[in-house]
């Protein structure tokens, strides 16, 4: 097995090289033998995305789960937020497959061992050692099937308060899991809606499912213009991430999103504290503090950010990629369609268009995520020599996640890549210029450690 499989917050490799059967059956050998040994469960939940490699991956990995002697409730093919809701209805720990927004020949499993979010960091470090040790338990779990899609639908439907401005949307589900779900939500949604790329097909046929990716949104953008939208959205290959143009055909910043979705409910929570992570702009952070709110910049990570956010009990928080967490109505499953419908629930009570509600939000310019290849062996160390570099220059450093230097007129971020074999970067500033000399700056030091 290879071990770099293993990632920060949870377990993704190239298939069939990487993640194969015989390594779905070893994960659910341990997962079922660590959860009756180190948790003391009986049952756990699986489910599957629509990747073309899933439902193989998920038929060994139930084999091995139930020959250690757990029990499972297999939901089939899900998105990933309704296998959160099925956790959250049975109280129970559980292993989605999916490879998220990876590329089509990527899979993996997203798992779990607190009622908080995914497995991350030391808890993933210690089931690597203990599927490592093979010392597994043996028995004859027994395997019960469900369906919980009428449920979930009605549960993402709930507290919801739609105004009088019928909008119109364009949906892109590029070919991705929430095709067997969107419909079945949609039709109960006061809205005008048109979907694009609906065919479920692990092939992504049309473009990779990253919507925060603004190239694979070309097609949503024409869609958007040509049939007068109010707004286009787009998810994920597995449905937890969301991206968003405006009725201009303009690519929408989540951390912009972000900021529109804080206004709206600020007056109505009691703790106004938010959460962010840091990827995002100092326009949120600017806000927050504006609108008397107390922003927490976090490292990246979904698993690290939605739990985070349900441990400190707060109503809002999320991340730059597109993870998004509402804890103001309704019991968090980290949901792209649930945020799609709090941003038309918005919009249903204005007649003011999209881009003009973001209109005054603060000027940074900003590059996006810029991903430099380097290897998994050594990613970590090259920023650990940026981190050393920028120490020598007294710097002001935030290192709760690789290390991000903030300077008056800007900041810069580096951090290895939790996903893949890559450097990330990130740069702001209040100029064009300092945005450039900032990018040039990071880049080059980059280079100098990264061989």
């Amino acid at each position: 097995m290879n071990t770099n499989i293993f990632r920060e917050y949870d377990i993704r490799g190239v298939y069939p090289t990487d993640i194969n059967e015989t390594v779905a059956y070893t994960i659910g050998r341990s997962y079922g033998s660590y959860l009756q040994e180190k948790l003391k469960q009986n049952t756990c939940i699986v489910s599957h995305d629509n990747r073309l490699s899933s439902p193989d991956l998920a038929a060994y990995l139930i084999k091995g789960i139930t020959d250690s002697g757990l029990n499972v409730y297999n939901y089939g093919l899900t998105t990933t937020p309704m296998h959160y809701y099925a956790r959250y209805i049975h109280n129970l720990f559980g292993i989605m497959i999916t490879a998220s927004h990876n590329p089509k020949d990527e899979n993996g499993f997203k798992f779990s061992f607190d009622q908080y979010s995914n497995a991350r960091g030391e808890m993933i470090e210690d089931f690597k050692n203990y599927t490592l040790a093979g010392q597994f338990l043996s028995g004859n779990g027994t395997v019960s099937s469900g369906n919980i899609t009428d449920k979930y639908v009605e549960f993402l439907r709930y507290g919801l308060s739609f105004g009088s401005k019928k909008r119109k949307v364009i949906i892109d589900l590029g070919n991705g899991t929430t095709s067997i779900v969107v419909r079945k939500i949609f039709e109960h949604i006061p809205v005008n809606y048109s979907i694009i790329f609906e065919e479920s097909d692990g092939h992504f046929p049309n473009h990779h499912p990253d919507p925060q990716v603004e190239a694979n949104l070309e097609e949503l953008k024409k869609e958007v213009l040509k049939n007068h939208a109010d707004v286009g959205i787009a998810f994920d290959g597995d449905g937890d991430r969301i991206g968003i143009i405006d009725e201009q055909a303009h690519f929408v910043p989540i951390d912009h999103f972000m900021i529109l979705i804080i206004r709206n409910i600020i007056n109505q929570v009691k703790n106004k504290t938010f959460l962010y992570d840091v990827k995002c702009s100092k326009a949120l952070e600017d806000e927050i503090i504006r609108l008397g709110g107390t922003p927490i910049c976090y490292k990246t990570g979904a698993s690290y950010t939605q739990a985070k956010t349900k441990e400190d009990n707060l109503p809002f928080g999320g991340e730059l990629s597109g993870h998004l967490y509402f804890r103001d109505k309704i019991a968090d499953v980290g949901s792209g369609i649930y945020a799609g419908l709090r941003l038309l629930e918005i919009l249903s009570h204005t007649s003011e268009p999209l881009s003009k509600l973001l209109s005054d939000i603060p000027k940074y310019y900003s590059t996006p995520e810029i991903k430099i290849p380097s290897k998994d062996e050594t990613k970590f160390e090259v920023v650990k020599k940026v981190k050393e570099y920028c120490e020598l220059q007294k710097w002001v450093l935030n290192t709760i996640d690789g290390v991000r230097v903030n300077f008056n007129n800007g900041w810069a971020l580096v951090r290895a890549s939790n996903t893949g074999p890559n450097i990330s970067m990130r740069c702001e500033a209040t100029t064009e210029e300092g945005l450039k000399n900032l990018q040039t700056i990071f880049t080059n030091l980059i280079n100098i450690y990264n061989k």
